[in-house]
């Protein structure tokens, strides 16, 4: 699946999700699609690629 995508020059592309992740990572990316309309970088809130972590929290899996 493609995602249209404005970069900051004013280009229009469509891009697979990496892409637009690699765009987003170096700044260039001014808004994207989305199923809700345009999402505009400053303005709506998106997931960021370095905060896909695991569980930051305490540990409370037992253990044997």
């Amino acid at each position: 699946m493609t995602i249209q995508v404005e970069l900051i020059d004013g280009t229009y592309c469509r891009l697979v999700s990496k892409g637009l992740d690699l765009l987003l990572s170096r700044k260039l990316v001014k808004r994207f699609r989305r199923s809700s309309g345009w999402a505009v970088i400053g303005e709506d809130p998106i997931r960021e690629a370095h905060r896909r972590t695991g569980y930051a929290g305490p540990e409370r899996r037992k253990t044997t």
